[in-house]
């Protein structure tokens, strides 16, 4: 596959532009009963995500293509079937090429909806 299934692109799942760390990204969220989030990203050009930091876990696993995760100038790239693991408050980066596809869970809210404010 080279894309996500069209039944997890609902448009009323879309992320927000201005809930991405990563310019032009199509992403969807779902939402966990304890408050966590699930997000599914494609990434159609190669980008940078600016470097930030979380309150909470992330757990990311790559799909699809080549996601270089960046962390104390430390570069990890991850190819498709890899994982990794961001514990709360640590400050990353990434670097993905055109066509990579992500999932990401985040221990807490992470994003907003297009839709929804």
């Amino acid at each position: 596959m080279d894309d996500f299934p069209d039944f997890l692109k609902n448009p009323l799942n879309k992320i927000a532009s201005k809930s991405q760390y990563t310019e032009d990204i199509e992403g969807y969220v779902f939402d966990g009963a304890d408050g966590s989030q699930v997000a599914f990203w494609k990434c159609r050009n190669n980008r940078l995500s600016e470097t930030h930091t979380h309150d909470y876990d992330e757990y990311m696993m790559v799909v699809q293509g080549k996601f270089t995760l960046i962390i104390d100038n430390r570069r990890i790239p991850l190819v498709a079937g890899q994982e990794y693991y961001i514990p709360r408050g640590v400050t990353h980066a990434g670097e993905v090429t055109a066509g990579t596809r992500t999932i990401h869970v985040f221990g807490g809210k992470r994003l907003s909806r297009e839709n929804h404010h």
